[in-house]
């Protein structure tokens, strides 16, 4: 990659995902990545690295501060609430069908093909992760208040973990509360 890109670029990367360029050093990039929750350094010779929106780097030492950041990644954030990211489903649910059969046996069953309930189920999982990084930028809240909200949201997601068996794979999946404190 030849182009210098500047702070607030949006790069594609083949493992890590989508990401955004937050600071430049001589031979690396430091990139926020949403499935790390984190930045990572990557080379600026990373060849694998696709632009998805350029912003020119400057020749000079670009300043920006943490409220820089935190806009741009809120911006990111409300973009992908719209966004659907691809989460494959287990290759065993393909074409699939769920059968809700009620105990009247009067009564109709409804037929729901698995990949539809399975989109819906990532669409809560990634709305679940836009409030939970909501939350933790909020800054009018307090710390306790904060982790009162994630324990609901640790909650949320451990009920959710029965449908852990419909994920192609495990890095998708949703995690509960550990045992651990």
């Amino acid at each position: 990659m030849s182009a210098q890109l500047g702070i607030g670029s949006r790069v594609d990367h083949p493992h890590f995902g989508k990401g955004v360029i937050v600071d430049t050093a001589s031979e690396f990039y430091i990139i926020w990545f949403k499935s790390q929750q984190g930045t990572k350094s990557i080379s600026k010779d990373f060849a694998d690295l696709k632009i998805i929106e350029e912003i020119e780097g400057g020749g000079t030492n670009e300043v920006i501060t943490i409220a820089d950041i935190e806009q741009a990644l809120n911006n990111i954030l409300d973009q992908r609430l719209h966004e659907m990211q691809m989460v494959p489903i287990g290759q065993r649910w393909k074409q699939g069908t769920m059968i809700l059969k009620p105990g009247d046996p009067t009564l109709a069953s409804k037929e729901v093909p698995i990949e539809t309930f399975f989109h819906k189920i990532v669409m809560v999982r990634d709305r679940l992760r836009v409030m939970e990084q909501k939350i933790n930028a909020n800054k009018v809240m307090a710390d306790d208040e904060k982790v009162d909200l994630q324990q609901y949201i640790t909650a949320i997601y451990g009920s959710l973990t029965t449908f852990n068996v419909l994920f192609k794979e495990t890095h998708h999946q949703f995690k509960g509360m550990s045992g651990k404190e």
